[in-house]
């Protein structure tokens, strides 16, 4: 009985321990098959994600050249268009920097030249007086002593004083003439001094005087009768040759001249203009419409299309503006198709692959 037992009690351990066995082998089994259930479903996650990443890529460099390949479809759903140059042609300008100038120092040159003008005419009004005072006493005196020495060269001092007066009127009417030309040219300065229509219009601000400075590499024959100036992004307007300038520029250093604007143009003293200038030459190029240029870094480019879905941006020179917007583009052959709408979403193409490629390295 005692026997029997001790063999029961010694065989629960034994139970026990193949139960925990079996309990543990479930467990590491349950285990495994979980690793393995999450390994593979992040594979397809991963896998999913390198096909998203790696779809066909719409960059490429070809050549050194950036191509960008769009689809009919995908341009018609962009709305991504093209125009088929044309030529153009447009006469040569010269760009130039200019300044409108307060002309307050003319109008205080005009007024003082007016002042001395007016001093001059008393003077001699007065010294016409005192001549014929000086004459009669002369006469008195010398022939008939009907007066005394005294009044006869009392008359004959104020006759000497208002001489003096005229001439010193007259050197200040000459000092101010000289200042006139020096300052404005001789084309103002001769219009100060007759006061005519020219300088009493900047003086009334009914025009306005422009200085322009031409870049110090260019020089021209004779300067051109009309030209054109833009400020910031407003309109151009037209300016009419007035004379060349007395002075130059200090920071161009290049050959400067008068222009005159209208009052209504909207040009004040103190604005910096852009100014065209024509050369009278003709230049033969292509128009680009504004819609078909990008701006990046400071530069301008079009997309053109090289095949029905091929694109390469192409740099253009903008210095040569359109009358009806746009520009006239010298060296560009006609017949090319560039993008006349949908521009700036080629742009955005090649630079969001870019940032693509640069994330992935």
């Amino acid at each position: 009985m005692e026997m029997s037992e001790e063999k029961q009690w010694t065989g629960l351990p034994r139970t026990r321990a193949r139960l925990f066995g079996a309990v543990l082998t479930i467990a590491l089994a349950s285990l495994l098959v979980w690793v393995l259930f999450v390994g593979r479903n992040q594979g397809v996650v991963e896998a999913n994600r390198s096909h998203a990443v790696k779809a066909p890529p719409r960059v490429a460099t070809r050549n050194g050249t950036t191509v960008i390949t769009i689809n009919d479809d995908t341009q018609q759903r962009s709305g991504i268009k093209t125009d088929t140059l044309v030529t153009a042609a447009r006469q040569e300008e010269i760009r130039a920097y200019g300044m409108v100038l307060d002309v307050g120092r003319l109008t205080e040159l005009s007024n003082n030249y007016n002042r001395a003008n007016a001093e001059v005419q008393t003077a001699q009004a007065k010294l016409s007086v005192s001549r014929a005072v000086f004459d009669r006493s002369s006469r008195l005196y010398n022939q008939t002593k009907a007066i005394s020495e005294a009044q006869m060269q009392s008359a004959e001092a104020a006759f000497v004083t208002d001489q003096a007066s005229l001439a010193a009127t007259q050197a200040q009417v000459r000092s101010l003439t000289a200042a006139a030309y020096q300052d404005w040219g001789s084309v103002i300065g001769k219009s100060l001094v007759d006061q005519s229509e020219k300088v009493m219009r900047l003086i009334e601000r009914q025009e306005f005087l422009l200085q322009i400075t031409l870049p110090p590499s260019v020089a021209l024959t004779a300067a051109p009768t009309t030209a054109a100036v833009e400020s910031g992004k407003s309109a151009r307007t037209k300016i009419t040759f007035v004379s060349p300038a007395t002075h130059i520029d200090p920071k161009i250093q290049g050959v400067t001249l008068f222009y005159a604007a209208p009052a209504e143009s909207g040009l004040l003293p103190g604005m910096n203009v852009l100014a065209f200038l024509p050369t009278g030459k003709i230049i033969d190029g292509v128009a680009v419409a504004a819609s078909s240029v990008v701006w990046w870094q400071d530069r301008a480019w079009v997309y053109q299309r090289t095949s029905p879905d091929n694109f390469v941006r192409v740099e253009i020179a903008t210095d040569m503006p359109s009358p009806g917007g746009g520009y006239i583009v010298a060296g560009m052959p006609p017949d090319v198709q560039i993008v006349s709408s949908g521009a700036q979403l080629l742009l955005s193409e090649e630079f969001r692959s870019q940032i693509q490629v640069d994330e992935d390295n």
